[in-house]
């Protein structure tokens, strides 16, 4: 269908759109197009011509804003129009970009209801137009920081109706120091907390309500003014394995190139197989990597079963690694959720999401983390887990960063809060004993 476009019209607070002639409408600012002039009683020109309740157009205020890391995103803003049967009722919505000059179109059904026209009342379609505006820019792709944030997004939704309407929850996206510099290697930046700093500086500046993290990149100590009232259930903790040319590390010739930029990863390699090498630089988002990986610039490479798993990229893996073979990070596969100290409703709203058994073993492997008090250029690993009978399983490691040296040991106990964090630090305090004066400094 040919769509007319008429001349501009703005209207405020209600009241009557007239236009003729060449040039776009708009509605409180935002373009709007009719499909058909009409040709008025007593007139020899054709007029788009229609009464516009205003009130009823109107932007709607997000409850919930979530920060998180990630790419542009769009944010629908619904709005309700109602115009005079003398004009087509259906219309259609037109968002343009100048910076990138496209146009994008949406129709929706319309429906009928009754409202005052020209003095009179009529039936006519009243049509909710939904106009897409950019929420934040920025330069880094990140789909798994964002797929933990749309998670997170959806079991608000689905526990709170109040949540559930269009516009009540707003994804935010903010572009992290560790997102921004991919050219050297986290522990010469700083560590993985370059990878919350920003978002935990939008929370307290009150930019954002909510802050969405991946535990393992949550430092040992939170932020003053904010706390971690919610871990979402934990995903698969295992490493996977990725290559095109053998089906595990076993496997991989002498001299094979794995790529990972975890220091964790590096050592467990090198000290089960020395023959191999490593390339620890090896970063970017999950899609960089495998890019990377294809192009042969490195032979294979460990990820985060978790990550390939919300991202639906499992179709990647080689093999998987068992936690005998790879111990995992502290924390990892598990979605920290963290509020202000002093918001109330959002911290309820996040302890009705919380998975116990998951934040039990969040806490006892930060404990045994933040025993060892370990520099970000200390290998470290902790793994938490209930076993048949209901009790606690702790594994914990930590490892010179060319593998030479590696120490282990584990714990066993009731799965409860206190007992958890006692065995953590118990862990992490025969770890530091046996390592010895200056293992940790380096």
């Amino acid at each position: 269908m040919e769509t007319l476009v008429y001349s501009q019209c703005t209207t405020h607070g209600g009241g009557v759109l007239k236009s003729g002639g060449g040039g776009a409408v708009s509605v409180l600012g935002f373009p709007l197009q009719h499909l058909k002039p009409h040709t008025l009683p007593g007139s020899k020109k054709k007029q788009s011509f229609g009464a516009i309740k205003a009130s009823l157009a109107k932007t709607e205020v997000a409850l919930l804003r979530i920060g998180t890391r990630g790419s542009i995103i769009h944010n629908y803003v619904p709005l309700w129009v109602l115009i005079d049967p003398l004009c087509d009722p259906l219309m259609r919505y037109t968002y343009s970009n100048p910076r990138h000059n496209t146009n994008e179109y949406e129709q929706i059904p319309t429906y009928p209801v009754i409202v005052p026209s020209l003095g009179s009342s009529h039936w006519m379609n009243s049509t909710k137009i939904r106009f897409k505006e950019r929420v934040f820019r920025c330069g880094v792709d990140s789909p798994l920081a964002l797929a933990q944030a749309h998670e997170t997004r959806n079991k608000l939704m689905a526990s709170h109706p109040e949540l559930a309407d269009e516009g009540a929850i707003e994804i935010v996206v903010i572009k992290t120091t560790g997102d921004k510099i991919l050219s050297q290697p986290l522990a010469d930046i700083g560590g993985k907390g370059l990878f919350t700093k920003e978002i935990d500086e939008a929370l307290i500046n009150g930019d954002i309500d909510i802050a969405v993290h991946s535990m393992k990149d949550v430092p040992t100590y939170l932020p003053e003014k904010t706390i971690l009232p919610c871990n979402l259930k934990r995903e698969d903790v295992r490493d996977a394995f990725i290559s095109l040319s053998a089906s595990s590390l076993s496997e991989l010739p002498a001299g094979s190139v794995v790529g990972t930029a975890s220091l964790r990863r590096k050592s467990q390699i090198l000290h089960r197989y020395p023959s191999l090498k490593v390339e620890d630089n090896f970063r970017g988002n999950v899609q960089t990597r495998l890019r990377k990986l294809n192009e042969g610039v490195v032979q294979a490479t460990l990820l985060a079963l978790a990550g390939l798993r919300r991202l639906s990229m499992t179709e990647n893996v080689t093999s998987t690694l068992s936690i005998d073979e790879m111990l995992p990070a502290v924390a990892q596969g598990a979605i920290g959720i963290a509020c202000r100290s002093d918001d109330e409703k959002m911290a309820s709203y996040l302890a009705s999401l919380n998975h116990e058994e998951t934040r039990l073993a969040v806490s006892c492997e930060r404990a045994f983390l933040l025993t060892l008090d370990g520099s970000c250029r200390t290998p470290i690993a902790g793994y938490a887990s209930k076993d048949e009978d209901g009790n606690c399983i702790f594994k914990g490691l930590v490892a010179s960063p060319d593998g030479t040296r590696v120490l282990e040991t584990s714990r066993k106990g009731s799965y409860h809060f206190e007992d958890m964090v006692s065995m953590g630090k118990d862990a992490g305090k025969e770890l530091l004993s046996r390592a010895g004066p200056g293992f940790f400094d380096s």
